[in-house]
C-alpha cells in the first residue's frame, strides 16, 4: 500500500493533488462528476477585493498542446465569496481549501487576505502576483523581487495562516524573486503560473483573443515548470507547490522529484473533468512501478 499523504505547512493532505485556481471554480461543477473529497485540497477561483467582470470575449483559444486564456480574474469579489461561496462549499467539501488571492495594489492584497484569513475552511492563502491577463497590478508585482517582497510582507502582517506566493514564469531569474519572497516571510512558493502567449488568426489578420495576449498553459509548459520548481526548491528552504502542464500521475511524480511538496493540476481539468480523479486513482500503481512506498520520500530527490 502506497502512502500518498503529504503535509503542506502543517496542512495534512491525503494526497498531493490540488486542482489549480481558475480551472476548478469553487468545486461546484466538478462535484457533479465525482466525490471531490478525494482531492488533497483545491485552490478556488482567484478572488479580488471587488467583483470583476473580466476581459472582453473571445478570451480563450486552443493551441497545440495547450491553450491561451485572458479571462481577466472574473470573480464575485471577496465579500460575496465569504458570504455565499464558502458556506455552500462546506456542504460538499469537508477539507481545508486554498484561497487564491489577486490584487491591483499592495493594499488590495492585504485587505482580501485579512478577510479570508478569518475563514475556518481556508487552510492556505495563495497570493497570485503572477497573472498576465490583467492590466495594472497582477504580473507586475511578480516580476520584480522588491515588489513581490512588498506584497508578501503586507500579507504576512495581517494573516496567521500559511502564505504561498504564486510566481510568474515570465522572468529571467525566478530564483531571486522566490528568495525575496522567502526573506519577506513567505511560507511557501507556488509556480508556475501561465506563460505569456499570443496566437493570430491569419485569415482575419488579428489576434485570436480580444486581449491580444494571454496566459499560455497546458502540457507544452510542463518542462518549464519542472525546471523552475527544481531551481527554486534547491535554493529556498520553504515548500513549493508545482503547477504547469501536469496531466498524469507520472507528471506528478516527476514534479515532486524536482522538489514539489504538492502538485496542482490546471488546464487538464478543462479537457477532462475527471483528470484529478484519474491521476489520484493511478498514482499508487505508478509509485509501485518505481518502488515508491511513501510519496513524501521522493520530494526533491533529484540533485
Amino acid at each position: 500500500m502506497v502512502d500518498l499523504s503529504v503535509s503542506l505547512c502543517g496542512m495534512k493532505m491525503d494526497n498531493p493533488i490540488v486542482p489549480a485556481s481558475g480551472t476548478f471554480g469553487f468545486g461546484k461543477e466538478f462535484k457533479e462528476f465525482y466525490d471531490i473529497n478525494i482531492l488533497g485540497s483545491f485552490s478556488f477561483k482567484g478572488t479580488t477585493r471587488e467583483a470583476r467582470f473580466g476581459n472582453p470575449t473571445p478570451r480563450i483559444a486552443e493551441c497545440t498542446s495547450g491553450m491561451i486564456n485572458a479571462v481577466g480574474l472574473q470573480n464575485p469579489g471577496v465579500h460575496h465569496v465569504i458570504a455565499n461561496e464558502l458556506p455552500e462549499m462546506k456542504k460538499y467539501f469537508r477539507k481545508k481549501v486554498i484561497a487564491n488571492v489577486s490584487g491591483f495594489s499592495v493594499e488590495d492584497y492585504a485587505y482580501t487576505c485579512a478577510l479570508l484569513d478569518k475563514e475556518e475552511q481556508v487552510g492556505i492563502l495563495e497570493v497570485n502576483v503572477s497573472c498576465p491577463n490583467v492590466h495594472g497590478g497582477g504580473m507586475s508585482f511578480g516580476t520584480d523581487p522588491k515588489c513581490a517582497a512588498e506584497v508578501t510582507k503586507a500579507v504576512k502582517a495581517v494573516t496567521a495562516k500559511p502564505v504561498f506566493i504564486k510566481l510568474s514564469p515570465n522572468v529571467t531569474d525566478i530564483v531571486s524573486i522566490a528568495k525575496a519572497c522567502e526573506e519577506a516571510g513567505a511560507d511557501g512558493i507556488c509556480l508556475i503560473n501561465t506563460l505569456l502567449g499570443m496566437r493570430i488568426d491569419t485569415k482575419l489578420r488579428k489576434p485570436v483573443i480580444a486581449n491580444k495576449m494571454g496566459g499560455f498553459s497546458g502540457e507544452a509548459v510542463f518542462p518549464v515548470a519542472v525546471r523552475m520548481v527544481y531551481q527554486v526548491s534547491k535554493v529556498c528552504g520553504i515548500p513549493v507547490m508545482g503547477c504547469g502542464g501536469v496531466a498524469s500521475a507520472g507528471d506528478v511524480i516527476e514534479m515532486m522529484m524536482a522538489g514539489a511538496t504538492a502538485v496542482q493540476v490546471g488546464a487538464a481539468n478543462l479537457i477532462n473533468p475527471y483528470a484529478c480523479r484519474d491521476i489520484i486513482e493511478s498514482l499508487p500503481a505508478e509509485c509501485e512501478k518505481l518502488g515508491i512506498t511513501k510519496i513524501s520520500d521522493i520530494i526533491g530527490v533529484v540533485n
